[in-house]
């Protein structure tokens, strides 16, 4: 009802495995008494074991006094320190102090050490981790097949293939003693036997330069009467690119 509560109540029970939750501020020891000593501002190598010492038993008897489980290696480090406080406290044997090994030098290389590691796991763990940073994308690609229609092939293009072989045939003199007559419907046969549904031919490969003028001109009638009876079909892949022919199958 909003009052303090002055002791617990009779009829609450805690069940004992509620309690085992054990340090979970800290990793260890080590953990525990870097803490300390950043705590108190003092230097690692410079410890005042007394000072920690009591810290950290209170630390302990808090925890059980609060009914936790102390692990043995907490106790350990308890006794640890203990000794290395009752090592400082009693007088120097030797005179000479600089060779009489100092009772802490043990802890210090074990925090130093325990520090180092602890400082490159905060590292690591500040690196991008894959599904806790960084997620990596499963996303289908779009489909880029794309049918692209041949153009159509105009009769422009056709005349300025035409006109090509033409000047090329200009090339080819020809001595006849006797003209030999070209039929249109001869060269139409000659040129189905050229070509097949399957492979594409090259327009100007039908022509025969070595004919002249004549030759190409027969040539090119031919082609279009088998065009007009959609016997062959002509094919540009691009825009003002070579022409190609090749037989339709009906």
């Amino acid at each position: 009802m909003g009052q303090p509560m002055a002791k617990l109540p009779d009829d609450l029970y805690i069940p004992p495995d509620a309690l085992q939750v054990f340090l979970e501020a800290f990793e260890g020891p080590l953990d525990l008494l870097l803490y300390l000593i950043k705590r108190n501002n003092m230097d690692i190598l410079n410890i005042k074991v007394a000072v920690i010492t009591e810290q950290y038993m209170q630390y302990v008897e808090l925890m059980e006094s609060g009914q936790f489980e102390l692990a043995a290696e907490y106790l350990v480090m308890a006794a640890t320190l203990a000794e290395i406080k009752s090592r400082m406290l009693l007088p120097r044997v030797s005179e000479d102090e600089d060779e009489e090994e100092d009772p802490r030098a043990e802890l210090i290389r074990r925090l130093q050490e325990y520090e180092r590691f602890k400082k490159a796991a905060e590292d690591i763990d500040q690196l991008p981790r894959m599904t806790r940073d960084l997620h990596e994308a499963n996303a289908a690609p779009p489909n880029l097949e794309q049918d692209r229609p041949h153009p159509a092939v105009d009769l422009k293009e056709i005349m300025l293939a035409m006109g090509e072989v033409l000047r090329r045939s200009e090339m080819y003199v020809n001595h006849q003693v006797e003209q030999e007559a070209l039929s249109t419907r001869e060269r139409m046969s000659e040129v189905l036997s050229m070509l097949t549904s399957e492979r594409f031919t090259p327009f100007v490969a039908l022509f025969r330069l070595e004919e002249g003028k004549l030759g190409v001109v027969v040539t090119f009638m031919a082609v279009m009467e088998l065009i007009k009876e959609s016997l062959i079909e002509l094919i540009q892949n691009e825009p003002f690119g070579p022409i190609h022919v090749k037989a339709r199958i009906d």
